[in-house]
């Protein structure tokens, strides 16, 4: 899959798992829509009800994601690349990677301040973003392809543990997770995830984390609930990609955007409901339910969390806090992890 004398960047078992898609760009084989209906119903017959965050990705979703984060009372972006732009420098120096592995890395903005870097110190290298958007990928690709052409970029479409489990090893790697899209995980997953991180990491390999803090409520909700509305349509244009993986007729008109603040989790929540009852079909698997008026459909969350207890946390899964950054006003967290030395 490599060019000759390119780093391999897929483990032997790794390369069972991708086929090219397109030019530098592989899809996960597991990846089906039936995979992806099963899950769906799942959820959706669940009690209370609820989505997977990675179905708001489709196309539309993933543009109508770019635009939020160019909105004023999303701060996140702003500020996360703001740290990014002043200590991208030292965290290519501590990680010294030969390959940077991006997890929901949509068109990888702000990744580009640490290629940046890595074509600074070390000249070459690969980069490999993961994201169920194809869309994304290339635009990530192009941008890579014009700015920094002594990187090769392996974008792989799919799953985050498909994506970190292919990376060989031995490979150098440092594994970037920013956005705080962690924050989307809810406790079962965040345990499932960094165990599996954990497992996959090789002895060189760090990992840097984006986290959004715990703050004021009233800031958060105006995060999520935008004036412009560009987040309600972002959490309701899920739908269309749920008829379109089920054929079922969930109707966009008959539902409302709705974001709270959990304190006792300390999570932002976002929900569809039901302005009116609809009666929800799913030919292909013979199922039907009643959407009843008023009841919520949890979409995504976005969990907010104390960085000094994360780091207590993530020593748990052998991982050693390395760096943390912040910015002036200790809105945002990165920090840089280590794999620790007694579990390589």
């Amino acid at each position: 899959m490599e060019k000759q004398n390119e780093p391999r960047i897929f483990s032997a078992a790794g390369e069972d798992v991708w086929r090219p898609e397109e030019r530098s760009i592989w899809t996960a084989r597991s990846s089906t829509d039936g995979d992806q209906a099963l899950a769906l119903l799942k959820s959706l017959l669940d009690q209370p009800r609820w989505l997977a965050p990675y179905h708001l990705y489709d196309d539309v979703g993933s543009e109508l994601f770019d635009k939020i984060c160019e909105l004023p009372e999303y701060y996140l972006t702003r500020t996360e690349s703001a740290i990014l732009d002043r200590r991208a420098a030292e965290i290519v120096r501590l990680a010294r990677p030969e390959c940077i592995v991006e997890l929901g890395a949509g068109t990888s903005q702000k990744t580009m301040l640490l290629l940046r870097e890595q074509v600074k110190q070390r000249s070459r290298g690969v980069f490999a973003p993961i994201d169920v958007s194809l869309a994304s990928l290339r635009i990530a690709r192009d941008s890579v392809e014009k700015n920094f052409p002594h990187l090769t970029f392996h974008g792989l479409h799919g799953q985050y543990e498909e994506g970190i489990a292919a990376i060989e090893k031995k490979l150098p790697t440092l594994f970037v997770f920013l956005g705080s899209t962690v924050g989307n995980f809810d406790y079962w997953q965040f345990e499932n995830f960094f165990s599996h991180v954990s497992r996959s990491m090789g002895a060189d390999d760090y990992f840097l984390l984006g986290v959004d803090r715990v703050k004021d409520p009233a800031l958060l909700i105006k995060a999520y609930d935008d004036s412009k509305k560009v987040t309600a349509a972002f959490i309701l244009n899920v739908f269309q990609n749920v008829n379109r993986i089920l054929g079922s007729n969930f109707d966009r008109k008959n539902m409302r955007y709705e974001a709270r603040y959990n304190t006792e989790w300390q999570r932002i929540e976002m929900h569809a409901v039901a302005t009116e009852t609809q009666a929800i079909r799913i030919p292909s698997q013979q199922i039907s339910f009643a959407w009843k008026k008023e009841e919520k459909i949890l979409v995504e969350i976005s969990r907010k969390f104390d960085p000094e207890q994360l780091q207590a946390q993530l020593r748990c899964y052998a991982l050693d806090p390395v760096a943390h950054y912040t910015d002036d006003k200790n809105w945002f967290s990165l920090v840089l992890f280590k794999k620790a030395a007694g579990n390589r």
